[in-house]
């Protein structure tokens, strides 16, 4: 797919990750809209990039498909959607200290599901009834991770982004009959404002155990992103861009 022309909607797109993928589309030629739930980053990125967005929480059924309607209206139907939403909130599985015992909150598993899991199910699924309404064939870019695969403290980050690569492959299989195709970007520890709130001790750990020994940089997921944009022959896979390490 030609990247020049194309409507693309970029969830958690006002800033970091998100933000960078917005302007490079830009930059590419393509028309980016992003949906965030910060109003003031929304107002920042509009007064710097000139890039247009709102607030639509992505966990919200009503509110994701009345913007796809809304948009669709107004722009015509999606070509790319890219799932960037996602938060933490971290906490050990069950940790006791003397006669006192703390558990995982179910709090933090839900409001972490809700965005990183349902969240990108629904934008998913709107962007892929009006691609196949208006036969579009468009492409959807989900947002894993390397923690996928288990990593300490994040049971439900952890679970949120394996379910994603599963619905990656999922949706990959179903859709490839209208044209639609999916694919997923695993990042590693990349510098973003997430990144940047580890502690400098615990981050310096971290980056020991990076074979390329260093952070990666937001352009680096910025340009695989447009890769699998630009390749009509990918689908159904998770790239993982992680500098080589393994958790």
């Amino acid at each position: 797919m030609e990247i020049a022309g194309k409507n693309i909607i970029i969830t958690g797109g006002a800033r970091g990750l998100g933000r960078r993928f917005a302007e490079d589309l830009k930059k590419a030629g393509g028309k980016p809209y992003v949906l965030d739930v910060m109003q003031e980053s929304l107002d920042t990125l509009k007064a710097e990039t000139g890039i247009e967005g709102e607030i639509v929480d992505v966990s919200n059924e009503a509110a994701v498909e009345a913007f796809f309607e809304k948009f669709t209206a107004a722009n015509g139907p999606v070509d790319v959607l890219i799932n960037n939403a996602g938060i933490t909130a971290d906490a050990l599985f069950i940790k006791q200290k003397g006669d006192e015992m703390t558990k995982f909150p179910l709090s933090n598993w839900e409001k972490v599901i809700n965005i990183n899991l349902t969240g990108v199910f629904l934008c998913a699924r709107e962007a892929a009834a009006h691609m196949v309404k208006h036969k579009v064939k468009g492409v959807i870019i989900n947002i894993s991770s390397i923690c996928r695969v288990g990593n300490f403290g994040q049971t439900n980050y952890s679970a949120s982004k394996s379910a994603v690569d599963a619905m990656t492959v999922t949706w990959a299989k179903e859709l490839a009959r209208y044209g639609i195709r999916v694919g997923a970007i695993a990042p590693g520890y990349i510098n973003t404002e997430m990144v940047a709130k580890i502690k400098q001790e615990v981050l310096d750990k971290l980056i020991e155990k990076i074979p390329v020994g260093r952070l990666g940089e937001m352009e680096e997921i910025s340009k695989t992103a447009q890769f699998i944009i630009a390749n009509d022959f990918f689908t159904g896979r998770v790239i993982e861009v992680d500098g080589g390490m393994r958790i």
